[in-house]
């Protein structure tokens, strides 16, 4: 996959981790003073194996 497309869909899950869970994040970095975006990111990795792939070649 080229990196174009691996930075794409990075950005993609991260919006979809911050729409579904950013509330969530936030209120538990606010009582545990966690680092917001290192949250963020892990879940967005985690997000992205959730996701189905179709490879055309």
């Amino acid at each position: 996959m080229s990196s174009e497309k691996q930075e794409e869909l990075l950005k993609v899950s991260r919006e979809h981790v911050t729409y579904l869970y950013g509330d969530s994040i936030k209120k538990y970095v606010d009582e545990t003073g966690a680092d917001y975006d290192s949250l963020i990111d892990e879940e967005m990795i985690k997000n992205l194996y959730t996701y189905s792939y179709v490879f055309n070649i």
